[in-house]
């Protein structure tokens, strides 16, 4: 007999995968969401944190490339298509649930300082990093963009610039909010942000790739 408390996850499961078909049957394109920019209306949308992620990667030893994630991001984005170069983006990003392949490599980048000694990556108990925009400037065609805003990390703040593109918009079929996506990379070097272990042999330049989706409010 399975307990009760395990058969709620596999009804919730079941009735998703019900409606699955549904929602396809709705869609032309067998998804809800397009890079059609006449469905992005205005207003103000909270960050989607279970469809949010900030991915990170660093050279590693000059033998290969190492990546980690930050998820459970969460923020506002305000925006009118009239006027996109006015959009306001505030965003932040739990540092503490940092992930990677390794278990071993997580715990390394999240440990205290030996003896009271400075943590080598965030330590024990890092403050959430945010990110804040203070300028977009939009290309002729209004599906990319350059953000420019301020991040703070490890208790600095510096500015940072991302190139982001327009991924598609539309309505959530579950939850029936209209929903925009984009996907976003940028550079930063992690001695600016005072976290300066293992350089060179571990880079100094860190390269993010953002994943993010935001539902109306």
């Amino acid at each position: 007999m399975i307990p009760t408390r395990r058969i709620a996850p596999f009804a919730a499961l079941a009735l998703a995968a019900l409606a699955i078909p549904a929602v396809i049957a709705q869609s032309p394109s067998g998804v809800p969401g397009a890079p059609d920019k006449a469905r992005v209306t205005a207003g103000t949308y909270a960050a989607d944190p279970n469809h949010t992620l900030v991915r990170w990667e660093v050279d590693h030893f000059g033998f290969s490339r190492y990546t980690g994630i930050f998820g459970d991001v969460t923020g506002t984005l305000v925006i009118d298509p009239a006027n996109p170069a006015a959009a306001k983006l505030d965003v932040t990003i739990p540092v503490a649930k940092v992930t990677t392949a390794n278990a071993g490599l997580t715990a390394h980048l999240l440990r205290a300082g030996k003896d009271g000694a400075k943590a080598d990556f965030f330590g024990a108990a890092p403050a959430d990093a945010r990110f804040v925009s203070t300028s977009v400037v939009v290309d002729a065609d209004g599906d990319e963009a350059k953000v420019t805003g301020n991040l703070t990390l490890n208790g600095v703040t510096r500015p940072v610039t991302l190139d982001v593109d327009f991924h598609g918009a539309g309505d959530n079929p579950f939850n029936k909010k209209a929903t925009i996506g984009f996907e976003a990379e940028g550079k930063i070097k992690r001695s600016d942000f005072g976290v300066a272990y293992g350089i060179p042999v571990v880079s100094d330049e860190v390269e993010l790739e953002i994943y993010a989706a935001f539902e109306k409010q």
